[in-house]
Protein backbone atom coordinates (compact mmCIF):
# COMPACT_ATOMS: atom_id res chain seq x y z
CA UNK A 1 0.00 0.00 0.00
CA UNK A 2 1.40 3.40 -0.98
CA UNK A 3 1.51 6.19 1.59
CA UNK A 4 0.31 8.80 -0.90
CA UNK A 5 -2.90 8.09 -2.87
CA UNK A 6 -2.51 8.03 -6.64
CA UNK A 7 -3.64 11.33 -8.17
CA UNK A 8 -3.46 10.95 -11.94
CA UNK A 9 -2.47 13.71 -14.28
CA UNK A 10 -5.37 15.33 -16.15
CA UNK A 11 -6.19 13.51 -19.42
CA UNK A 12 -5.03 16.49 -21.46
CA UNK A 13 -1.86 17.69 -23.16
CA UNK A 14 1.13 18.89 -21.17
CA UNK A 15 4.69 19.82 -22.10
CA UNK A 16 8.21 18.94 -21.07
CA UNK A 17 9.13 22.09 -19.13
CA UNK A 18 12.28 24.09 -19.88
CA UNK A 19 13.53 27.16 -18.04
CA UNK A 20 12.78 29.45 -20.99
CA UNK A 21 9.09 28.56 -20.67
CA UNK A 22 8.69 30.07 -17.19
CA UNK A 23 7.67 33.62 -18.04
CA UNK A 24 5.41 32.76 -21.01
CA UNK A 25 3.64 30.18 -18.87
CA UNK A 26 3.20 32.55 -15.94
CA UNK A 27 1.97 35.27 -18.31
CA UNK A 28 -0.59 32.81 -19.71
CA UNK A 29 -2.30 32.44 -16.33
CA UNK A 30 -4.42 35.51 -17.04
CA UNK A 31 -5.58 34.16 -20.41
CA UNK A 32 -9.19 32.87 -20.67
CA UNK A 33 -7.91 29.47 -21.81
CA UNK A 34 -4.55 27.78 -21.33
CA UNK A 35 -2.59 25.81 -23.91
CA UNK A 36 -0.63 24.23 -21.06
CA UNK A 37 -2.51 22.09 -18.54
CA UNK A 38 0.37 20.28 -16.78
CA UNK A 39 4.16 20.19 -16.84
CA UNK A 40 6.83 17.52 -16.80
CA UNK A 41 10.28 18.16 -15.33
CA UNK A 42 13.47 16.10 -15.17
CA UNK A 43 14.10 15.16 -11.56
CA UNK A 44 17.84 15.58 -11.81
CA UNK A 45 17.47 19.29 -12.66
CA UNK A 46 15.74 20.04 -9.34
CA UNK A 47 17.69 18.22 -6.66
CA UNK A 48 19.36 21.32 -5.24
CA UNK A 49 18.44 22.95 -1.96
CA UNK A 50 17.36 26.26 -3.47
CA UNK A 51 18.06 28.82 -6.15
CA UNK A 52 16.11 30.18 -9.06
CA UNK A 53 15.05 26.83 -10.62
CA UNK A 54 13.51 25.66 -7.33
CA UNK A 55 11.78 29.00 -6.77
CA UNK A 56 10.31 28.90 -10.28
CA UNK A 57 9.18 25.30 -9.84
CA UNK A 58 7.42 26.19 -6.58
CA UNK A 59 5.60 28.99 -8.40
CA UNK A 60 4.56 26.69 -11.24
CA UNK A 61 3.42 23.94 -8.88
CA UNK A 62 0.93 26.36 -7.33
CA UNK A 63 -0.91 26.47 -10.67
CA UNK A 64 -0.16 23.23 -12.54
CA UNK A 65 0.04 19.50 -11.82
CA UNK A 66 3.67 18.39 -12.15
CA UNK A 67 5.07 15.13 -13.51
CA UNK A 68 8.59 14.27 -12.33
CA UNK A 69 10.58 12.23 -14.85
CA UNK A 70 13.82 10.62 -13.67
CA UNK A 71 16.72 9.63 -15.93
CA UNK A 72 19.44 8.61 -13.48
CA UNK A 73 18.23 5.80 -11.23
CA UNK A 74 19.42 2.99 -13.53
CA UNK A 75 16.37 0.87 -12.70
CA UNK A 76 17.73 -2.03 -14.74
CA UNK A 77 21.32 -1.81 -13.51
CA UNK A 78 23.02 -4.80 -11.92
CA UNK A 79 24.32 -2.87 -8.93
CA UNK A 80 22.04 -1.67 -6.10
CA UNK A 81 20.25 1.60 -6.59
CA UNK A 82 22.21 4.69 -5.60
CA UNK A 83 20.72 5.42 -2.17
CA UNK A 84 21.84 9.06 -2.17
CA UNK A 85 20.27 9.66 -5.57
CA UNK A 86 17.07 7.96 -4.48
CA UNK A 87 17.01 10.03 -1.28
CA UNK A 88 17.22 13.23 -3.32
CA UNK A 89 14.35 12.08 -5.52
CA UNK A 90 12.32 11.25 -2.41
CA UNK A 91 13.02 14.69 -0.97
CA UNK A 92 11.93 16.35 -4.23
CA UNK A 93 8.70 14.34 -4.29
CA UNK A 94 8.06 15.10 -0.63
CA UNK A 95 7.97 18.90 -1.00
CA UNK A 96 6.66 19.06 -4.58
CA UNK A 97 3.97 16.37 -4.18
CA UNK A 98 3.89 15.68 -7.94
CA UNK A 99 1.00 14.05 -9.71
CA UNK A 100 3.40 11.50 -11.19
CA UNK A 101 6.93 10.13 -10.90
CA UNK A 102 8.43 8.04 -13.71
CA UNK A 103 11.65 6.34 -14.76
CA UNK A 104 12.93 4.13 -17.61
CA UNK A 105 13.22 0.41 -18.26
CA UNK A 106 16.94 0.76 -18.89
CA UNK A 107 20.36 0.76 -17.22
CA UNK A 108 22.98 3.49 -17.06
CA UNK A 109 25.46 2.35 -14.39
CA UNK A 110 28.16 -0.29 -14.15
CA UNK A 111 30.17 -0.95 -11.01
CA UNK A 112 31.14 2.56 -9.82
CA UNK A 113 30.69 4.26 -13.21
CA UNK A 114 27.69 6.10 -14.62
CA UNK A 115 27.00 6.18 -18.36
CA UNK A 116 25.19 9.14 -19.87
CA UNK A 117 22.72 6.97 -21.77
CA UNK A 118 19.64 4.79 -21.28
CA UNK A 119 20.84 1.37 -22.36
CA UNK A 120 18.70 -1.66 -23.34
CA UNK A 121 18.21 -4.78 -21.24
CA UNK A 122 17.78 -8.48 -21.98
CA UNK A 123 14.22 -9.48 -21.25
CA UNK A 124 14.80 -12.56 -19.09
CA UNK A 125 13.93 -13.70 -15.58
CA UNK A 126 17.07 -12.18 -14.07
CA UNK A 127 16.19 -8.75 -15.45
CA UNK A 128 12.56 -9.14 -14.44
CA UNK A 129 13.46 -10.02 -10.85
CA UNK A 130 16.03 -7.22 -10.54
CA UNK A 131 13.83 -4.51 -12.06
CA UNK A 132 10.88 -5.47 -9.87
CA UNK A 133 13.07 -5.33 -6.75
CA UNK A 134 14.34 -1.89 -7.72
CA UNK A 135 10.84 -0.59 -8.45
CA UNK A 136 9.62 -1.92 -5.09
CA UNK A 137 12.49 -0.07 -3.42
CA UNK A 138 11.71 3.17 -5.25
CA UNK A 139 7.99 3.01 -4.49
CA UNK A 140 8.64 2.23 -0.84
CA UNK A 141 11.10 5.12 -0.56
CA UNK A 142 8.96 7.78 -2.25
CA UNK A 143 5.72 6.43 -0.81
CA UNK A 144 3.84 6.50 -4.09
CA UNK A 145 3.21 4.57 -7.28
CA UNK A 146 5.71 5.19 -10.07
CA UNK A 147 5.43 4.83 -13.84
CA UNK A 148 7.93 2.86 -15.93
CA UNK A 149 8.67 4.00 -19.49
CA UNK A 150 9.24 1.70 -22.45
CA UNK A 151 12.69 2.36 -23.95
CA UNK A 152 13.91 3.00 -27.46
CA UNK A 153 16.40 0.26 -28.30
CA UNK A 154 18.94 -0.33 -31.03
CA UNK A 155 20.18 -3.78 -30.05
CA UNK A 156 18.44 -6.96 -28.89
CA UNK A 157 19.81 -9.78 -26.76
CA UNK A 158 19.91 -13.46 -27.61
CA UNK A 159 19.23 -14.17 -23.93
CA UNK A 160 15.78 -12.55 -24.05
CA UNK A 161 13.01 -15.08 -23.43
CA UNK A 162 10.06 -12.66 -23.64
CA UNK A 163 9.05 -9.61 -25.60
CA UNK A 164 9.22 -6.06 -24.28
CA UNK A 165 5.46 -5.72 -23.83
CA UNK A 166 5.31 -9.02 -21.94
CA UNK A 167 8.14 -7.88 -19.70
CA UNK A 168 6.52 -4.51 -18.97
CA UNK A 169 3.16 -6.15 -18.30
CA UNK A 170 4.70 -8.59 -15.82
CA UNK A 171 6.61 -5.80 -14.06
CA UNK A 172 3.42 -3.78 -13.64
CA UNK A 173 1.56 -6.84 -12.37
CA UNK A 174 4.23 -7.78 -9.83
CA UNK A 175 4.98 -4.31 -8.47
CA UNK A 176 1.73 -2.39 -8.92
CA UNK A 177 3.58 0.32 -10.85
CA UNK A 178 2.00 2.06 -13.79
CA UNK A 179 3.46 2.50 -17.27
CA UNK A 180 4.54 5.50 -19.30
CA UNK A 181 4.00 4.77 -22.97
CA UNK A 182 6.49 6.62 -25.16
CA UNK A 183 4.97 6.37 -28.62
CA UNK A 184 8.06 7.66 -30.40
CA UNK A 185 10.18 5.01 -28.67
CA UNK A 186 7.84 2.35 -30.05
CA UNK A 187 8.37 3.57 -33.62
CA UNK A 188 12.13 3.94 -33.28
CA UNK A 189 12.44 0.40 -31.89
CA UNK A 190 10.04 -0.92 -34.52
CA UNK A 191 12.24 0.43 -37.31
CA UNK A 192 15.45 -0.74 -35.67
CA UNK A 193 14.16 -4.26 -34.99
CA UNK A 194 11.73 -4.53 -37.91
CA UNK A 195 8.53 -5.25 -36.01
CA UNK A 196 5.02 -3.89 -36.51
CA UNK A 197 4.32 -1.00 -34.11
CA UNK A 198 0.60 -1.62 -34.48
CA UNK A 199 1.01 -5.11 -33.04
CA UNK A 200 3.11 -3.68 -30.19
CA UNK A 201 0.41 -1.13 -29.31
CA UNK A 202 -2.33 -3.75 -29.69
CA UNK A 203 -0.65 -5.87 -27.00
CA UNK A 204 0.32 -3.00 -24.70
CA UNK A 205 -1.59 -3.00 -21.37
CA UNK A 206 -3.19 0.42 -21.78
CA UNK A 207 -5.09 0.05 -18.52
CA UNK A 208 -1.74 0.51 -16.73
CA UNK A 209 -0.77 3.65 -18.69
CA UNK A 210 -0.66 6.84 -16.64
CA UNK A 211 1.08 9.06 -19.18
CA UNK A 212 2.02 9.13 -22.85
CA UNK A 213 5.07 10.79 -24.43
CA UNK A 214 5.00 12.21 -27.94
CA UNK A 215 8.13 13.45 -29.66
CA UNK A 216 9.85 13.28 -33.03
CA UNK A 217 12.84 11.40 -34.38
CA UNK A 218 15.50 12.07 -36.97
CA UNK A 219 16.25 10.27 -40.22
CA UNK A 220 18.73 7.94 -38.51
CA UNK A 221 15.80 6.51 -36.52
CA UNK A 222 17.15 7.76 -33.22
CA UNK A 223 14.96 9.54 -30.65
CA UNK A 224 15.20 13.30 -31.00
CA UNK A 225 13.25 15.84 -28.96
CA UNK A 226 14.23 18.43 -31.60
CA UNK A 227 12.16 16.80 -34.34
CA UNK A 228 8.61 17.93 -34.93
CA UNK A 229 5.76 15.88 -33.46
CA UNK A 230 3.57 16.37 -36.52
CA UNK A 231 5.84 14.02 -38.47
CA UNK A 232 5.04 11.20 -36.07
CA UNK A 233 3.93 8.19 -38.16
CA UNK A 234 0.95 7.17 -36.05
CA UNK A 235 -0.59 3.86 -37.07
CA UNK A 236 -4.36 4.07 -37.31
CA UNK A 237 -5.06 1.14 -34.98
CA UNK A 238 -2.73 2.44 -32.28
CA UNK A 239 -4.14 5.96 -32.60
CA UNK A 240 -7.70 4.80 -32.02
CA UNK A 241 -6.73 2.71 -28.98
CA UNK A 242 -4.86 5.60 -27.37
CA UNK A 243 -7.62 8.09 -28.17
CA UNK A 244 -10.17 5.89 -26.42
CA UNK A 245 -7.99 5.79 -23.30
CA UNK A 246 -7.48 9.59 -23.09
CA UNK A 247 -4.35 9.54 -20.93
CA UNK A 248 -2.23 12.54 -19.97
CA UNK A 249 -0.01 13.28 -22.97
CA UNK A 250 3.35 15.05 -22.78
CA UNK A 251 4.22 16.79 -26.05
CA UNK A 252 8.00 16.64 -25.72
CA UNK A 253 8.71 18.00 -29.16
CA UNK A 254 6.63 21.10 -28.41
CA UNK A 255 8.97 21.96 -25.55
CA UNK A 256 11.54 23.44 -27.92
CA UNK A 257 9.98 26.89 -28.02
CA UNK A 258 6.79 28.75 -27.23
CA UNK A 259 4.44 26.58 -25.13
CA UNK A 260 1.46 28.41 -26.68
CA UNK A 261 2.32 26.66 -29.99
CA UNK A 262 1.99 23.24 -28.40
CA UNK A 263 -1.00 22.14 -30.43
CA UNK A 264 0.26 23.41 -33.77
Amino acid sequence: MFDIPHQPLPPLAGIGYKGQHFQPIMDSLAAPSRAVTWLEIHAENYMGAGGRPIAQLRALAAHFPISVHGVGLSIGGERPLDRDHLARIAALCAWLNPASFSEHLAWSSHETGFLNDLLPLPYDMTTLTRVCAHIDEVQDRIGRRMLLENPSTYVAYRDSIMGEVECLTEIATRTGCGLLLDVNNVFVSAVNHRFDPRAYLADFPLSAVGEIHLAGHDSEELPSRRASIDRQPWPCGGRSRLASLRPATNCEGAARGDPDRMGQ
